[in-house]
């Protein structure tokens, strides 16, 4: 995916996503540059590859930047404990070095889309790097009209970044989010993030959607967004 050379970054912060009583453990990762060493720029939403120095076995994996390309103090990450390295990366003590390759992608270059609707859609880990979207949003709200989010979970148990996105409203975002399993303490939307958005109904004429998540949930949306008249080049992936 990049021929780019890995350079190393220190781990600043980590902090636990998920409620205490998931089964599934999510952590936010920041690493910061060591001394002396300057960010890479990244455009909002792009990759970079992950790994451990000198370590070969479990190979690197790519994590999308989660922080606005405006912060320039650290990346941030938002990474599922799974097998592999997801696991090293969300078991790792702070001070830890890690191995960078990156930015890479194509992000959500939004440059082009100035005076349009924004649609944000992603589901479980996915939205980080739409977070990296809607911060540098807030740091230009003016420059665009309508800005909704479309975020999935499984259950209410795994929803992220829960306090930030209840705080959208105070920049004029509108935030849906919706769960595949409800419960006895859930009021909200139950069901796909496609299910929201066709009922929600934007107009694609004068609208960009940006998708992050599993290839099925992306061809899922991209088709309704296509029943609602968005064209292809107003529905942007980060790869």
């Amino acid at each position: 995916m990049s021929e780019l050379s890995p350079f190393r970054m220190r781990v600043k912060s980590k902090e636990r996503l998920t409620s205490a009583e998931c089964d599934d453990v999510v952590v936010k990762l920041d690493i910061e540059p060591l001394p002396g060493e300057s960010l890479p720029v990244a455009v909002s939403g792009q990759l970079v590859r992950l790994g451990l120095p000198t370590l070969n076995d479990p190979s690197p994996g790519y994590f999308a930047i989660a922080s606005s390309p405006e912060e320039r103090r650290h990346y941030e990450f938002v990474i599922k404990r799974t097998k592999g390295i997801g696991k090293l990366l969300a078991d790792i003590e702070l001070g830890a070095l890690v191995e960078v390759e990156g930015p890479m992608g194509s992000g959500f270059d939004l440059s082009g889309h100035r005076g349009r609707d924004i649609y944000l859609i992603g589901v479980g880990t996915g939205i980080a790097s739409l977070c990296s979207v809607w911060r540098s949003i807030i740091n230009h709200r003016d420059d665009f009209g309508k800005v909704g989010i479309y975020a999935g979970f499984l259950t209410p148990l795994h929803r992220l970044l829960t306090d930030e996105l209840d705080a959208l409203g105070e920049h004029n975002i509108e935030v849906n989010v919706s769960v595949t399993l409800g419960g006895d303490n859930w009021d909200g939307p139950i069901g796909y993030v496609q299910d929201a958005i066709e009922a929600d109904a934007p107009d694609g004429n004068s609208a960009t959607a940006c998708l992050s998540g599993m290839n099925a949930m992306v061809d899922a949306c991209r088709e309704t967004l296509q029943n609602l008249c968005f064209n292809d080049e107003h529905i942007l992936l980060n790869h």
